[in-house]
């Protein structure tokens, strides 16, 4: 098997989802950190050596390119089946489809309202050193909690403990990766939300200590956010 290498960034909440899913599922992978910050991805020599899309999660399988997140698991699920725990992404077809149900869903409804979110109130400001305008703020964080509302609604119940199931899988790691980003912003998503809180806290507890890891840097910055604050 070829050595393989996975290009991320834990300040983006897909190369978290991947980063998790290869700890978790046991697959060994060499660490290749990139910076986003510094516009590390944004040069040619990166464009045309490393990724044409210029982002990250990436990986590289000796010769082989992958980007997107979702394809770089299903990829990844295939290629190392004997070593993942089948929860992860089952082999049996039916429950893989419920997993792949999830995560061809939450491109539109999960990923781009808790991202739009996120980057107009936290990266915006930031940048331009400006407020949002409440009024836009106000429709994305209305969107942000019609996410919520579906996530509690079609995918999470009291007699479900996951969203494809009783069991956990990379589905699950790609939601709460995503949810997590609104801490960066000042949002809770679990205010409210017992059915959420309790599923969030199954994950992170199922996937620790890996989950704990992928999340520090976010961590700190939200405690860092919290401190200015005061």
């Amino acid at each position: 098997m070829p050595v393989l290498k996975c290009y991320y960034d834990l300040l983006s909440q897909p190369s978290r989802a991947v980063y998790i899913f290869l700890k978790v599922a046991n697959i060994p992978f060499q660490s290749c950190p990139v910076a986003l910050r510094t516009g590390e991805h944004q040069t040619d020599d990166f464009k045309e050596s490393m990724n044409r899309f210029q982002k990250v999660p990436f990986i590289l399988h000796g010769d082989f390119k992958l980007a997107e997140s979702v394809a770089i698991v299903s990829y990844l699920a295939r290629e190392y089946r004997d070593l993942i725990p089948d929860k992860w992404y089952p082999a049996e077809s039916k429950a893989q489809a419920r997993v792949d149900e999830y995560l061809a869903w939450q491109h539109v409804n999960t990923r781009q309202p808790c991202a739009t979110y996120f980057f107009y109130k936290y990266i915006i400001p930031a940048m331009t050193k400006s407020p949002p305008d409440e009024t836009e703020l106000a429709k994305l964080e209305s969107n942000l909690v019609t996410c919520l509302d579906q996530l509690e609604e079609l995918w999470l119940s009291p007699e479900l403990k996951y969203i494809a199931g009783d069991s956990i899988s990379v589905a699950d790691i790609f939601a709460a990766s995503e949810l997590e980003q609104t801490r960066l912003a000042a949002y809770d998503v679990t205010k409210d939300r017992p059915i959420l809180k309790a599923w969030l806290e199954r994950v992170r507890e199922e996937c620790n200590p890996v989950y704990s890891e992928a999340h520090a840097v976010l961590n700190r910055l939200v405690a860092k956010n919290s401190q200015s604050k005061l």
